[in-house]
């Protein structure tokens, strides 16, 4: 019965040992697979959710100025054109010289 004692002692230490490297292997793989993950995410150029989101906000806002000052200059433009039509026309007493007289030398 010792020999069968021995043999199943033998046995468990064998599947102990394998059971360790294979842990050890698997801690491993795990490591190469996250480093080779995080450098394809890397070379993708991407953003993380908070910087997406705070620029995001900056150009609604930015969206938000320009529109406002669109209204702004179109009811700017509407004041000027009204002024223009206001304004009465020009004396024309003297006629404009149609060519200018050029300096003698």
């Amino acid at each position: 019965m010792q020999t069968r004692n021995r043999i199943l002692d033998d046995i468990a230490r064998l599947t102990n040992g394998a059971a360790g490297v294979a842990s050890g292997l698997r801690d491993e793989i795990e490591a190469m697979v996250q480093q080779r993950l995080e450098r394809v995410l890397a070379n993708l150029d991407l953003v993380r959710r908070e910087e997406f989101e705070a620029v995001e906000a900056v150009a609604l806002r930015a969206r938000e100025e320009q529109e406002a000052l669109e209204k702004r200059v179109a009811e700017l433009e509407k004041k000027l054109a009204a002024r223009t039509r206001k304004k009465p026309a020009a004396k024309s007493g003297a006629k404009a010289d149609p060519k200018p007289k050029s300096p003698k030398s």
